[in-house]
């Protein structure tokens, strides 16, 4: 062969590796509406900036047949490329050839690309879409993942990994995703389970559907598992530019500041009259978000799962930081079980990649109940603790009405070392409500009261004064100072300004054993 003939050769392989199955196989994962792995990638990238790794690679079985499907690239496309300008590692599964199974080689490539990430410091992005492992390849497949997990826990709080869920993921692989940062699911046409619904039939006798089972609604609001819930594939792609915007390329570097264009002065008086005076009434503390941080910058995560709490990333002044906050408009914002886990992995993340954490106080306390005290609520509360005690970012926590007993201690307290705890006039700080405290306190009075209501009314009244009044934390040290919600941004800014260069030197030891 000349030059020119083994330059069209190397062309004629190429478009091989882009046609995969063929047009007909194109065809079929359209009809399923949904997009071919490399249309995905097309789509998510920044045009023109993917460059393909092994796109050669084939399987090296033959059982069951297997030999005779062997296919350029097999099952996956990896690779690299740019996201709005970044730099990222990507692989995405190809349902077109052998249903997306994972085989050892498919393994391997993906194995590669994330290798790459890891030691070239930016995100892995992987794109799911697969019926789970190669039967035909027994161990090898199994293996194969193990080294993907491996490769997971070694990647994680090194580099963000994102995993979007846009079609199947049974068995052993939806682990790969449980290790990522964040899990974004495509509704009606991604799944996630361990257990398919006919194996659920045989062993249990339980009928359920795909979707009940492991659909996007599902692990949203009710297992936790997706952090995000996309519409379509589009909006997918959408979600996970947004979410890059707000994360370093890894551990080492920090989150990506934008020029500011909101005014760090600006105090909104709308925040002045946001609580309710009745602390029985209950308010969205998303609107005092939105109104804190700079405008349109919040972005939720989570947002359907343990909707008792809320968090997600924001931007202070340009700088991302993250929010965590009891949401009083459920549940009254009390700590349950999942409250508690959604809480403690987000503040472990931000704290991993150097995000700042701001923290939004109203909470009654922890979920009473044997649900809740049978589910291990003890544990599950004490990771809170632990994440915030652990974490060496910048602190500010903000006190707006509720902060009671193991709540008040957990949520970003003074005495698990957050750097500043600034309280509205409204906060009331306490080990417990004034209407529980006095009828323990003031048993005997009361029982011996001819008027009972009266006398209790005004032992709640001095209660709270005494207890119950910012002012009383102030004045002993453990709230830095009571603020006008109006102030709150100002304030916030310039704390993190003054907290930027902070060092926080731990104790020497591998690592701690967090509460599981």
């Amino acid at each position: 062969m000349n030059s020119h003939e083994l330059n069209q050769e190397l062309l004629r392989r190429r478009e091989q590796v882009r046609q995969g199955e063929g047009m007909d196989a194109a065809a079929r994962q359209h009809a399923k509406g949904k997009l071919t792995a490399r249309e995905r990638i097309d789509r998510l990238l920044d045009r023109g900036s993917f460059q393909e790794v092994d796109p050669y690679i084939v399987h090296r079985h033959s059982a069951f047949g297997i030999d005779e499907r062997r296919v350029p690239g097999d099952s996956v496309v990896v690779g690299l490329g740019r996201i709005m300008g970044r730099k990222v590692a990507i692989a995405a599964q190809d349902f077109t050839i052998i249903g997306g199974s994972f085989s050892e080689a498919h393994a391997q490539k993906v194995c590669k690309v994330l290798d790459l990430a890891i030691s070239s410091g930016i995100p892995f992005i992987f794109l799911n879409d697969s019926v789970g492992a190669r039967i035909q390849e027994g161990v090898w497949s199994l293996a194969g993942y193990a080294e993907l997990f491996w490769r997971n826990s070694q990647a994680s709080g090194v580099i963000p990994q994102i995993s979007i869920m846009l079609g199947p993921c049974a068995g052993g692989s939806v682990y790969s995703p449980g290790l990522t940062d964040f899990v974004i699911m495509t509704e009606g046409i991604s799944h996630m389970f361990i257990t398919g619904p006919e194996v659920i039939k045989t062993v249990t006798g339980e009928e359920v559907d795909l979707e009940t089972l492991g659909g996007a609604h599902t692990h949203a609001s009710i297992s936790g598992v997706a952090h995000l819930v996309a519409a379509d594939e589009d909006e997918a792609f959408a979600i996970t530019r947004r979410l890059l915007s707000y994360l370093p390329s890894n551990n080492a570097a920090p989150p990506a500041r934008l020029p500011p264009d909101d005014d760090p002065t600006r105090a909104d008086p709308v925040l002045d009259t946001l609580v309710p005076l009745e602390d029985t009434q209950s308010y969205d503390i998303r609107e005092a978000i939105v109104r804190i941080f700079d405008l349109g910058s919040f972005f939720e995560v989570h947002a359907r799962f343990a909707p008792n709490a809320v968090v997600g990333f924001a931007r202070l002044h340009g700088e991302v930081v993250g929010v965590i906050a009891n949401q009083p408009a459920w549940l009254a914002g009390v700590l349950d079980i999942d409250a508690s886990d959604k809480i403690a992995r987000f503040v472990r993340f931000c704290d991993a990649f150097h995000i700042p954490l701001i923290t939004f106080v109203d909470c009654p306390g922890f979920m009473p109940g044997t649900v809740q005290e049978h589910g291990g609520i003890i544990r599950h509360g004490a990771k809170i603790v632990y994440a915030y005690s652990e974490a060496t970012v910048p602190k500010v926590c903000v006190i707006t009405r509720k902060a009671y007993g193991g709540a008040y201690i957990v949520m970003s307290s003074k005495q698990i070392r957050t750097d500043l705890v600034y309280a509205w006039p409204t906060a009331e700080i306490a080990v417990m409500g004034a209407e529980g405290a006095v009828n323990i306190l003031y048993r005997k009075q009361l029982a011996e009261a001819e008027h009972p209501e009266e006398v209790r009314a005004q032992f709640i009244a001095e209660y709270r004064e005494r207890f119950g009044s910012p002012y009383s934390a102030a004045a002993s040290g453990h709230v830095d100072d009571v603020i006008l919600p109006s102030e709150t941004r100002a304030r916030l800014i310039a704390a993190l300004d003054f907290l930027r260069d902070k060092q926080a030197p731990s104790l020497p030891k591998k690592h701690g054993c967090m509460p599981l």
